[in-house]
C-alpha cells in the first residue's frame, strides 16, 4: 500500500478545497518545493500533485510550482491538471513527471488516452473523479452521464498505469475514504485502484492495511495531514509493518 501526500496547486501555493469547490480553499503552503520536501522527510515515497487551476483552464497554469517541486524532491511525482493533449503528457514526462493523470480528456477523448498509453507505457494514470457515482469533468464543474465503472472499463486493455477514484463528496470535509465504492472500481477492472478523497484520520489507514483493501494499489492524503489529524510517522510505520509481515 502507497500513502500518496497531496499538493494541490492553486496561483502557486498549496492549498486544500471543500467539496471541488475553487472558493472553499485553504492555504496551507506559499512554498509548493519546501512542501514536498518535507513529504519526503516524512518518509513518503511518492507524491501526487494537482493543479487546480490547469484543471479548470485545460492547460498548464501552476508549471513554476510544479518545477520547483521537482527540483526539490527525489520522490516520483504524479501529476494531474489541465493535462489534455499528446504534447503536454510529452512536455511534462521529459521534465521529469513520473506519471501523468489524464481526467477530463479521459472522457472526451479516451483515444487519445489509448494512444498516451501506447507512446509512454507506465507513466499515464486516468483520474476518475465521480459525483453520487458518475464522473464529473472540467475541474469537477460538470457532471457527466457515465458511471466511474463504465469510464474504467473504457481502458481495461489500454495500458492505463492506475486508476485515482476520488470521492468528490468526501474531498476535503475529512468524512473517512469511500472504501466500498472505491472497491466497487477495484473488483470491476484489473487495473490498479488508487483511493482518493476524505482520508481523515489513522482509522483510514488501518482500514486500508485490511485484507479486502489489498487489491487497492494506495490511497491519497492531503488535508488530514495538513492539519495534524494523520500522523505520517504513525501512518508510514503501520504501513511498513504490513509490507514486512
Amino acid at each position: 500500500m502507497i500513502l500518496f501526500p497531496a499538493i494541490d496547486l492553486k496561483d502557486g501555493q498549496c492549498v486544500r478545497l471543500k467539496l471541488g469547490d475553487m472558493n472553499e480553499a485553504t492555504v496551507f503552503n506559499d512554498n509548493p518545493g519546501a512542501q514536498a520536501k518535507t513529504f519526503e522527510d516524512q518518509g513518503f515515497e511518492w507524491l501526487h500533485v494537482v493543479d487546480l487551476n490547469g484543471a479548470f483552464a485545460g492547460e498548464s497554469r501552476n508549471g513554476a510550482a510544479v518545477d520547483a517541486i521537482l527540483a526539490s524532491t527525489k520522490n516520483p511525482v504524479q501529476l494531474g491538471g489541465g493535462i489534455r493533449t499528446l504534447a503536454h503528457v510529452e512536455a511534462w514526462l521529459a521534465k521529469g513527471i513520473a506519471r501523468v493523470i489524464l481526467g477530463t480528456v479521459a472522457v472526451r477523448d479516451p483515444e487519445l488516452v489509448k494512444a498516451a498509453c501506447k507512446a509512454f507505457p507506465g507513466k499515464v494514470a486516468v483520474g476518475i473523479d465521480a459525483r453520487g457515482g458518475h464522473v464529473a469533468v472540467e475541474g469537477w464543474a460538470e457532471t457527466s452521464e457515465l458511471t466511474a465503472v463504465d469510464l474504467a472499463r473504457r481502458f481495461e486493455d489500454a495500458g492505463v498505469s492506475a486508476i485515482i477514484y476520488t470521492d468528490i463528496d468526501r474531498d476535503g470535509v475529512l468524512k473517512g475514504l469511500n472504501i466500498p465504492s472505491t472497491l466497487e472500481l477495484a473488483r470491476a477492472v484489473s487495473i490498479p485502484v488508487i483511493a482518493s478523497g476524505g482520508l481523515a484520520s489513522i482509522d483510514d489507514i488501518h482500514r486500508l492495511l485490511e485484507p479486502d483493501c489489498a487489491i487497492l494499489e494506495g490511497a491519497i492524503s492531503g488535508r488530514a495531514l495538513y492539519d495534524g489529524r494523520l500522523d505520517p510517522a504513525e501512518a508510514m510505520r503501520l504501513i511498513r509493518a504490513a509490507r514486512e509481515s
